[in-house]
């Protein structure tokens, strides 16, 4: 199809010059959490709704991966190339081991942490893991306020927090308290700088303000992997930074309600590729990482672009 964009940058330009979006398939209710599986060249998300996870290659097109997957949401690969998914249902962070070089839906999972301080999280949503192992991810509340993307539930935890897990010592701990809703997230290059979206304005009702936030918040990572010195990166609107990802420059990929709108390292926005449905969340793929794959409501799309994913989620 044609590609519809909104540049405010010359460099913006040189990166969609000649791209194409194209929808690769459809038939979800509401897709999210794209993870790039190398090994087999397919891509894998949740259809939420529906508690399933999709497939799609070049080669099948679109299937059904997994039936009641306990409703995932987000997902990446470890270091050991093991999937590792954010489950509403469970209330946890799941891994699926990959077994002799191949990530299959017929392998059982294992629970990685679904307590902390010995009360049930909330509903994990976003994932990521930095190149010291640590698992990083996001609990918000919107799997257990209702039945329709996880089992409505109260909640046990004080808040709602960015946490980061151990696998070697074991030890979950809250990174950040700062965000009311913490959504997406998503390490710089250098993995000096953690970005976490606030989506609180996605319930308005339950926002301290009655209005919520539709914002981007930038973290300086220290060694010790302790955050500090929070402070807006971007204001997302129209509609909410669902989930985003890096490409190798730092320019930061994130989802909106009428487009992905690309950021430069300063905040500065870059341009918007357009997209006709809602996108939720996008990831980076392909043999050279240069395909930005965005979930966006019941569709999958892809654009080819001139840059490289991050190879920190």
């Amino acid at each position: 199809m044609a590609l519809h964009v909104q540049s405010f940058d010359t460099q913006f330009d040189s990166l969609v010059k000649d791209a194409q979006l194209q929808c690769l398939c459809t038939g979800a209710v509401w897709g999210e959490g794209p993870v790039w599986i190398r090994e087999d060249a397919s891509l894998l998300w949740s259809d939420i709704p529906n508690n399933r996870m999709l497939r799609w290659s070049e080669a099948q097109g679109m299937t059904v991966w997994r039936e009641n997957v306990e409703f995932t949401n987000g997902h990446t690969r470890d270091h050991h190339g093991d999937l590792l998914h954010c489950s509403h249902g469970l209330r946890a962070i799941v891994r699926t081991p990959m077994v002799a070089g191949h990530i299959a839906a017929t392998t059982n999972d294992v629970v990685v942490v679904d307590k902390f301080d010995g009360k049930r999280l909330n509903s994990p949503n976003d994932i990521v893991v930095k190149r010291d192992g640590t698992i990083w991810f996001t609990d918000p509340p919107y799997g257990i306020l209702g039945n329709s993307e996880g089992h409505q539930a109260e909640q046990e935890q004080a808040g709602c927090y960015v946490f980061c897990y151990d696998p070697i010592s074991k030890v979950l701990r809250i990174a950040t308290d700062y965000l009311e809703h913490p959504n997406g997230l998503a390490f710089s290059p250098d993995e000096r700088l953690l970005y976490v979206s606030d989506t609180s304005a996605a319930i308005p009702v339950l926002a301290k303000n009655g209005v919520g936030q539709h914002q981007i918040v930038c973290f300086d990572v220290k060694a010790d992997n302790q955050l500090q010195t929070p402070r807006i990166f971007a204001v997302v609107e129209p509609g909410l930074a669902d989930g985003f990802r890096l490409d190798d420059n730092g320019w930061l990929y994130t989802s909106s309600q009428d487009s992905v709108q690309v950021y430069h390292p300063s905040g500065r926005l870059l341009g918007k590729i357009f997209v006709p449905e809602k996108v939720g969340n996008v990831c980076f793929g392909g043999i050279y990482k240069n395909e930005l794959f965005i979930a966006a409501s019941s569709s999958l799309y892809r654009i080819k672009l001139d840059i490289q994913g991050s190879t920190t989620p």
